[in-house]
């Protein structure tokens, strides 16, 4: 069976930021994500005090709520871009996260993907050891995601070829993007380095619907993926009660 994280940013939110770790633990979790552990002075001692391993964060998007889905790819936000990526690598120390996502923001065309080889090869050499993901989002969650395509992904890897930088596979997003999560993994799995899951129709908890999750978990362990699978969607009710997933 994969390592199961929780996304503490969307399951547990019942709960105070105090509380989910803990709440992520005793619910089995071996690990914990966050989106953005920068909205909430809590969130370090939080993590801390679980004892679980945090095994990814993404660069800030502290606009999030005006639109901003982050700078990576924006022409002429390069100074900013660097500033957030400085702070996300001082979070990740601050709480031993393993992984950053960096995120691309809405943008397209040539100079946007120019911008996000330029920043994404300069994060590389700022972070050292410490292993950075993207993650193409599909646009229909997103609109005008730059990074919205798996194949696009993959050009971006391989024009780079750095060991430290690899693809965050979402399933959910790869069903919107591509219908055949499986076909998918076959094409693009040995890239991955983190795996996220939700279930579709709805983004809510990963079994039933659309994704044949059983299936897919069985081909991580065929394939031998050795990284974590974070459970990111929006529980239906009560987050307890809707996490057979992990059994």
């Amino acid at each position: 069976m994969p390592r199961f994280a929780a996304n503490l940013t969307l399951l547990f939110s019942e709960r105070s930021v105090a509380e989910r770790a803990i709440a992520a633990r005793e619910a089995g979790f071996q690990g914990v994500e966050v989106l953005f552990p920068y909205t909430s002075p809590d969130w370090p001692k939080a993590l801390e005090g679980a004892g679980l391993p945090v095994v990814l964060i993404n660069t800030p998007a502290l606009d999030w709520d005006s639109g901003g889905r982050g700078v990576a790819a924006l022409p002429g936000q390069e100074a900013r871009f660097r500033g957030e990526f400085l702070q996300a690598l001082e979070m990740a120390e601050t709480i031993n996260a393993a992984r950053i996502h960096v995120m691309a923001g809405l943008a397209e065309g040539p100079k946007a993907h120019d911008t996000f080889l330029e920043n994404l090869s300069w994060a590389v050499g700022q972070a050292g050891t410490r292993p950075l993901t993207i993650e193409p989002i599909n646009p229909h969650d997103i609109p005008g995601y730059f990074l919205c395509d798996f194949d696009q992904a993959a050009g971006i890897l391989d024009t780079l070829n750095a060991p430290t930088l690899a693809l965050q596979f979402d399933a959910y997003h790869a069903h919107r993007i591509t219908g055949d999560v499986m076909g998918t993994w076959a094409r693009h799995g040995h890239r991955a380095a983190h795996v996220q899951v939700a279930g579709y129709p709805g983004r809510h908890e990963p079994m039933g619907g659309e994704i044949d999750y059983s299936g897919f978990f069985a081909r991580l362990g065929k394939d031998g993926y050795q990284g974590w699978v974070s459970g990111e969607y929006h529980p239906r009710t009560r987050t307890e009660d809707g996490l057979g997933w992990i059994a």
